[in-house]
């Protein structure tokens, strides 16, 4: 017999939420601030998606293992707590190392470990969500973290601004972090730090066996059959070879032998698949992933799409700003220092009316559905991005991040309302990190293949990468009238 999970109060979901803000804080940090650390350390426009492969490679390892093993996890801290506070322990590590970084590589070398340690966080704070809260309150849980993203993204991203305006300086020598960088960084590993501390002492969780109990976890994951995933597998191989020989006989950019690989790979994990035997955690991650809900297929879509757009803008940004509005290339002149900056200034921005976008987005689910809602939003955010082609007084680039900041709110939000109903308890974990294969996946593709189009087709302009963002978030938008329409939208 079946019970029904009970509902938490504002403060109690307050708390369990309360750690995104910190892990949002480092995030924003790295996604504002690592280009022009690269760069003022000797990196070439051209080399900068090279140099962030770690980040989304990294994820596409740890997030689907650390959902396995957290579905599996139960001790003192609980069942995902342990990975909150381990996760956010490293990447506070990462976070004090990185802005004293002596060369291009070792920063390199930081970035990987700050976003594994990242995931290793994020993660299971989706899963928890699932696990802690009735269905009827997931999307207002989804909505709390969102609002925590915003606000910790805008006070990161405008730090290295409002240090300058301090009084602290913001040039430093050549191959050497400014101290704006450097002191941020630093609070944002105390903030970091603190928040994810917040939470895993002001929340408790249900154990496996008593959350498996309620009605709302009791689905039953159905059976995966694999026998004919060797057909996935010979086409993505077979795609990747084709590449590779390409690569070698028209001597393509050595950045695409990272997708080629990637295609290899996964297409021999699928021919695997069909034959393997037992229970072990590979097998039963890459039978999940060939086995996922329809929802979840049609939703993949829609979050590739999504996120190649954010990995062109986190790349991009600061080149193509510093460039087109600062009109400046020297990392180490004043004026690119200060478009940079002001590049910090706009990333808060968009979190901050992203924070605000979390509040207005489930009045428009209410009104339009999740479906049309995301597809408005996410093509507002298509338009601002394009729109950074056209504008040339930085001050107005605000206005694009209107539509920037409802984006990434209903990115945050929305796709995973449309999917929550559709996980069984037992795999929460699992299938949130599988659903993050279509973040990380698409980051990959971007950081293989942006550097070559910004070569052959984009003449070296880097703001010409954040108009493909903008029609790719269009896009996005369209794939989501593909997913079937809850009968009652979540937060009604």
């Amino acid at each position: 017999m079946t019970a029904r999970k009970p509902a938490l109060s504002f403060w109690q979901i307050w708390n369990m939420c309360f750690g995104f803000l910190g892990i949002q804080f480092g995030f924003a940090l790295q996604n504002a601030n690592v280009s022009r650390i690269f760069q003022t350390l000797g990196a070439g426009v051209a080399d900068i998606p090279a140099l962030w492969i770690a980040a989304p490679l990294t994820g596409l390892l740890v997030q689907p293992l650390i959902g396995y093993w957290s579905d599996r996890t139960w001790g003192r801290l609980g069942r995902r707590r342990p990975y909150f506070l381990a996760g956010a322990l490293l990447a506070t590590l990462a976070l004090l190392a990185m802005p004293n970084s002596p060369t291009l590589w070792v920063a390199a070398g930081l970035l990987w470990l700050m976003d594994a340690s990242f995931n290793v966080s994020m993660e299971p704070f989706r899963a928890f969500v699932g696990d802690q809260l009735p269905t009827r309150q997931r999307a207002k849980g989804y909505a709390m973290q969102s609002f925590f993203i915003g606000i910790g993204a805008v006070v990161a991203s405008l730090l290295p601004y409002v240090l300058a305006r301090l009084g602290v300086s913001n040039t430093a020598p050549a191959d050497a972090i400014p101290d704006t960088v450097r002191y941020a960084f630093y609070a944002g590993g105390v903030a970091l730090c603190g928040s994810v501390l917040w939470t895993v002492l002001t929340t408790r969780e249900y154990p496996p066996e008593e959350l498996l109990a309620f009605e709302d976890d009791a689905q039953a994951a159905a059976p995966v059959r694999a026998a004919r995933a060797w057909r996935l597998g010979v086409l993505l191989a077979g795609f990747g070879i084709f590449l590779l020989l390409a690569i070698l006989r028209f001597s393509l950019a050595h950045d695409l032998y990272l997708l080629a690989g990637m295609l290899v790979v996964a297409g021999l994990l699928f021919v695997w698949l069909s034959f393997a035997r037992g229970n072990g955690m590979l097998r039963q991650v890459m039978a999940d992933l060939y086995g996922m809900p329809v929802a979840m297929r049609r939703l993949a879509w829609v979050q590739f799409f999504s996120w190649f757009a954010l990995f062109a803008m986190w790349i991009y940004t600061t080149p193509a700003v510093t460039a087109v509005q600062f009109g400046a290339t020297d990392p180490q002149s004043a004026l690119y220092n200060a478009g940079a900056n002001w590049v910090g200034v706009l990333f808060a921005a968009y979190n901050g009316f992203a924070a605000l976008a979390a509040i207005v987005i489930p009045w428009m689910a209410r009104a339009w559905g999740l479906r049309i809602s995301h597809l408005v939003n996410v093509t507002l955010g298509g338009a601002g991005l394009v729109s950074f082609a056209l504008v040339r007084d930085p001050h107005w680039l605000l206005l694009s991040m209107v539509g920037v900041g409802f984006a990434w709110a209903s990115v945050l939000s929305l796709p995973y309302a449309l999917l929550s109903d559709n996980l069984p308890a037992a795999k929460m974990g699992v299938y949130m990190g599988i659903f993050n294969f279509f973040i990380v996946i698409p980051q990959l593709l971007a950081a293989s293949v942006l550097g070559v189009l910004l070569k052959w087709f984009f003449h070296g302009q880097p703001v010409d990468a954040l108009v493909l963002g903008g029609a790719s978030l269009v896009l996005a938008g369209l794939c989501v009238l593909r997913v079937r329409e809850p009968e009652v939208a979540p937060g009604t």
